[in-house]
């Protein structure tokens, strides 16, 4: 829905929560005649959030608000991130990936990359210790969702023996190219083309006067620490909470507005995200070794 020429989206399931949809792309610049339209809009949304966008971190408004962290590269020039940002391990990746054949370049979204997109969505069910949402998607799919916003995006490509392994899909904006989707190939993790991505976003953005790179929630595990080895800064920027019902008040009051999740602690959040991967990732061992077996669905069915 439309609300002050914003388009509006509601998430949750007791406490709704109306966000601005893209809101990376998108400034909220007066909230109160946001709030007044939501209000008056009759969508059953019990709060309304927003954020400033980055790189503006300073409080501005006196709604409750608490810090999002993010993850930041701020680019002043490639060598410099280079000699100075990363880690030694990160340009050992770039380095190797060099060595195995892996070239990365900035191509055009074309039906050839739709495919190679398309492969790699369907290399394996489970990424990061969780089902994969685009695993078994048809090409149609692969091409809608990565077409939007097309006249500001662009699509770096990583090939080895002409063979797509990985790719980028950059989003850019005046203060900041926005990381929308990183994916390689697992069966090439050996040749580190994530790394070799990252060093090419990092080129990019020196060559077009862009300061810095974002790369999503500041997140933990295994990805936080790849960010880091990048150079991944962590920087925060105020969201807001305005409530729009008394059950609004009630929920902010309550801190419900975080979720259930949202209000454990996060070492046991991190322990049952552990948990959670271990189960699929034995899901999908088993049901590969369930393919490998032909006589397996013979002996079930017997």
């Amino acid at each position: 829905m439309l609300v002050e020429n914003k388009e509006i989206v509601i998430n949750g399931n007791v406490i709704k929560i109306a966000k601005v949809k893209d809101e990376w792309y998108t400034d909220v610049e007066n909230p109160e005649k946001v709030i007044r339209a939501l209000i008056n809009s009759g969508l059953r949304a019990d709060i309304f959030s927003f954020w400033q966008r980055f790189p503006n971190v300073e409080v501005k408004y006196s709604y409750y608000y608490e810090w999002e962290k993010l993850s930041i590269l701020p680019i002043k020039s490639y060598k410099q991130w280079w000699e100075k940002q990363i880690h030694k391990s990160a340009r050992n990746h770039v380095r190797q990936a060099s060595k195995k054949g892996v070239s990365v370049e900035v191509v055009k979204f074309t039906d050839d990359l739709v495919r190679g997109i398309a492969s790699i969505y369907n290399e394996t069910k489970i990424r990061q210790g969780k089902i994969f949402p685009h695993y078994g998607d048809d090409l149609d799919k692969v091409r809608r969702e990565n077409s939007t916003y097309l006249d500001k995006s662009i699509f770096l490509a990583a090939y080895c023996n002409e063979e797509l392994i990985g790719f980028i899909r950059l989003i850019l904006e005046e203060q900041f190219a926005d990381i929308i989707q990183i994916l390689s190939k697992i069966e090439h993790r050996d040749k580190a083309p994530t790394n070799a991505l990252i060093a090419k976003a990092v080129e990019v953005c020196e060559k077009r006067g862009i300061p810095y790179l974002a790369y999503g929630e500041w997140g933990k595990g295994g990805l936080k620490e790849f960010k880091i080895y990048n150079g991944f800064e962590l920087r925060q920027v105020p969201r807001y909470y305005v409530p729009l019902n008394f059950r609004g008040r009630i929920a902010l009051k309550c801190q419900l507005h975080k979720g259930l999740i949202g209000m454990l602690p996060e070492k046991l959040i991190f322990f049952l995200l552990e948990l959670r991967g271990r189960y699929y990732e034995r899901a999908e061992r088993k049901e590969e070794k369930q393919d490998l077996d032909p006589g397996f669905k013979v002996r079930k069915n017997a």
